[in-house]
């Protein structure tokens, strides 16, 4: 029988990575320092949310913590552009893995795209196809999309920002690598500027997990009931965080999890398991791909414990 997450502890289930005396203190695992805010980040926070479709939450202690979404941005940013562009992202955008690191300077090889919206390049291109004549409406844009995903309004860290385009070079590279192959048609700066800012919102666990689970849900917020995507959007979106959501550790992922995510550098995953609920669990320290190391491992317990592997017969 499967256990009813109405009823799941996520303390207990906090406890045990807590209690299994690795991570940070003994070696595995390092906090991302690639800014400073992101190295700054307490290598002991351990957090795990997960949201039903009738809008039940469950949290564990540290939920309500707040840091900044990074890479778990990049599947809004697809939905928002698909939405945008009546599904047009698709041409200008693959939707293959790539078996190197998200910040790799690769486009498609022919074509110019990026391979897709999971890695850095893809979501500098999607974050431009929102709808805006400038940065400053694209910006409001996915802040708007991006509250509607989490169901309440969210803030934005400037000093995250700043840094994120100020020291983003290889960000910038893409940016102006996409212009001069005629693949990304707003400036390179500004591109790499709204980027930035939507990576800097700042979210915690509970309201990341409200995000994957809109996702899960069809493209409906089980909180709100707000339709925020159409349903062809939200599964587009899914099955690309299946394939690419961990980068080339993608296919292990999905072995282990069986469940559609998205890892970031600060240590957030968030997770789609469709139709079935949306979770998030954040801790800073990160494997060689990138992944949070205790949150890799509370989305593989929660994927057993609760039945939610995709191709588990059932």
């Amino acid at each position: 029988m499967t256990p009813d997450p109405h009823r799941y502890d996520l303390d207990a289930l906090r406890s045990r990575l807590l209690d299994h005396g690795e991570d940070a203190d003994k070696g595995e695992g390092e906090v991302d320092d690639s800014i400073p805010q992101l190295a700054d980040a307490d290598p002991a926070l351990c957090a795990i949310a997960l949201v039903l479709p009738d809008g039940t939450t469950r949290t564990s202690i540290d939920a309500q913590v707040a840091f900044s979404v990074q890479s778990a941005v990049k599947p809004f940013l697809f939905a928002l552009a698909l939405l945008d562009t009546d599904g047009a992202a698709l041409d200008r955008v693959g939707i293959e893995p790539t078996g190197e690191s998200f910040d790799a300077i690769k486009l498609e090889s022919g074509t110019g795209r990026p391979p897709n919206p999971m890695v850095n390049a893809g979501a500098l291109l999607t974050a431009s196809l929102v709808r805006g004549s400038d940065t400053a409406e694209r910006d409001a844009r996915i802040a708007e999309g991006l509250a509607a995903f989490a169901g309440r309004d969210l803030s934005v860290d400037e000093d995250v920002a700043h840094n994120e385009h100020l020291l983003g070079d290889r960000n910038h590279a893409l940016a102006h690598l996409m212009r001069a192959e005629g693949t990304m048609r707003v400036g390179a700066d500004d591109a790499v500027a709204v980027y930035a800012r939507a990576c800097a919102t700042l979210v915690d666990a509970e309201t990341l997990a409200v995000m994957g689970a809109t996702l899960a849900c069809g493209g409906v917020n089980p909180r709100t009931g707000r339709r925020v995507v159409p349903e062809r959007v939200a599964r587009d979106v899914v099955s690309v965080m299946a394939t690419c959501g961990v980068y080339d550790g993608s296919g292990r992922w999905m072995r282990a999890v069986g469940i559609p995510a998205k890892s970031s550098v600060s240590g957030a995953i968030v997770l789609a398991a469709p139709g079935r609920l949306g979770a998030a669990v954040v801790s800073p320290p990160l494997d060689a791909q990138g992944t949070s190391v205790r949150g890799r491992r509370a989305s593989e317990a929660l994927s057993e414990d609760l039945h939610l592997h995709s191709f588990a017969a059932r």
